[in-house]
């Protein structure tokens, strides 16, 4: 009888094995995700007067360019990210954007083994606790 291990293919290096292509649309998505984690926990710690999530709109949307895919280590990436959010007014907007920069990056590099040269956050809109959905004085 033989042993299995002698039967089986010797293992390729994982530098050989090929490359892993990962879309653009698919490391928006991260960004997205990454910018909701980011605003609950901001919006958890702030008194803010609106969030995305209790309104059931205004979720973040994330727009990538891959300058570079990871190579066969799973590391290198590049990635450009730009972010559109809506935030409650009055906030500390200052605070907000820079927890999304610093969520996304850090989840785009754990999650696609990306860094990002840039992730620029686009406020979208601002909802004010004074005005009304349709954007009168209350």
């Amino acid at each position: 009888m033989t042993d299995s291990a002698d039967t089986l293919a010797p293992t390729v290096p994982p530098a050989e094995r090929g490359a892993t292509r990962i879309a653009e649309r698919v490391v928006a998505k991260l960004a997205a995700q990454a910018a909701r984690e980011a605003l609950r926990s901001v919006s958890a710690s702030m008194e803010t007067p609106w969030s995305p999530r209790a309104a059931g709109r205004g979720q973040p949307e994330a727009s990538v360019s891959v300058r570079r895919n990871p190579g066969p280590g799973g590391t290198g990436g590049l990635a450009d990210v730009r972010v559109a959010v809506e935030l409650g007014y009055p906030s500390d907007i200052g605070a907000q954007c820079g927890a999304v920069r610093r969520q996304v990056s850090r989840r785009v590099l754990e999650l696609a083994g990306m860094e990002t040269t840039d992730v620029a956050v686009d406020i979208r809109r601002l909802h004010s606790e004074h005005l009304s959905p349709d954007g009168r004085l209350r």
